[in-house]
């Protein structure tokens, strides 16, 4: 597997590049999103993906882990390929697209291309607990549980997109009406209600 290249960009298009790296030139399909932060660049490190069919093997880049991370998450969806997962961060930046999974807003993922409402669906269906369990883990574990469950749940919200004042109001107002919450993800879960 090519976790990264790292080299000089011979040929760029909002779609695809093509990285040379030590005379071997790498054609890498991007979405939209990623073109435009390599767009005036003339070498780049771009984070990799490849999917093998049986009739090619494609190589799909992204400019952060981030985006990395959610086009795999997403083309494990049934129904989502590869193109259609591009699409979907073309239309839609890595941080809004996890906003719009998280938040169950349908809405957002209709106004792609070639994604239907029942799509959508499945979308937030499928990813919103793994993304959920996957929530990085912030703050000392070791400390007291309360105050680590709720930093780690703030820390959680807000590298979703979420406005940091507002998730700690929300987050305190969960604790205050359940102080027997002692998982992180429950906590979540129970904030994103709120918020809904």
């Amino acid at each position: 597997m090519i976790a990264y290249l790292d080299g000089k960009i011979t040929y760029k298009s909002p779609t695809h590049i093509f990285v040379d790296v030590g005379g071997v030139a790498y054609d890498v399909q991007i979405s939209l999103h990623s073109f435009g932060l390599l767009e005036k660049l003339d070498s780049v490190k771009i984070y990799t993906q490849l999917i093998i069919r049986d009739d090619a093997h494609t190589i799909y880049g992204f400019m952060t882990p981030e985006e990395k991370e959610l086009f795999i998450k997403l083309v494990s969806v049934s129904g989502i390929g590869p193109n259609t997962a591009r699409v979907i961060l073309s239309y839609m930046t890595p941080s809004d697209t996890s906003n719009a999974i998280m938040t169950d807003n349908v809405a957002a993922f209709k106004k792609v291309k070639g994604v239907g409402p029942k799509t959508a669906q499945r979308i937030i269906l499928d990813l919103k607990d793994k993304m959920l369990k996957n929530a990085p883990d912030i703050g000392d574990l070791t400390s007291f549980a309360a105050p680590s469950i709720r930093d780690e749940a703030i820390a959680a919200l807000v590298a979703l997109g979420f406005q940091k004042n507002q998730i700690i109001k929300q987050v305190d107002k969960v604790i205050s009406q359940d102080s027997t919450i002692d998982q992180v993800e429950t906590l979540i879960k129970s904030t994103l209600r709120q918020l809904s």
